[in-house]
């Protein structure tokens, strides 16, 4: 009913940048939050950052200052740009967004498949 798709991952040098995109589409009332986790390997997952309806967002101590999240509501999208990144930030990518289906429904997270970053040192 509800699908999220992450787009925009890749390889990239130490320093440089790159913008995650994830589109939530299907049967939407509305969206609360909707954040990124990444995983790295070996690693447990880890809060990238998240933002709310009203656009506050919030960062992992290890990526503030260096992304920045934003949501576009009327497309149901929130972006992650990341900026002068290190190689351990490589690891998937995820999105989830919590999500309202209908009236009455509490809501659900619903999470993309995640989309791969490297970082090269």
């Amino acid at each position: 009913q509800v699908q999220v798709v992450e787009s925009g991952g890749g390889l990239v040098q130490a320093g440089g940048s790159l913008r995650l995109s994830c589109a939530a589409s299907g049967r939407i009332l509305s969206i609360n939050d909707m954040g990124w986790y990444r995983q790295a390997p070996g690693k447990q997952r880890e809060l990238v950052a998240t933002i709310t309806s009203g656009g506050r967002p919030n960062y992992g101590d290890s990526v503030k200052g260096r992304f920045i999240i934003s949501r576009d509501n009327a497309k149901n999208t929130v972006y992650l740009q990341m900026n002068s990144l290190k190689p351990e930030d490589t690891g998937v990518y995820y999105c989830n967004a919590f999500v309202v289906v209908s009236t009455g429904n509490y809501g659900a997270d619903y999470r993309g498949k995640g989309t791969l970053v490297t970082v090269s040192s």
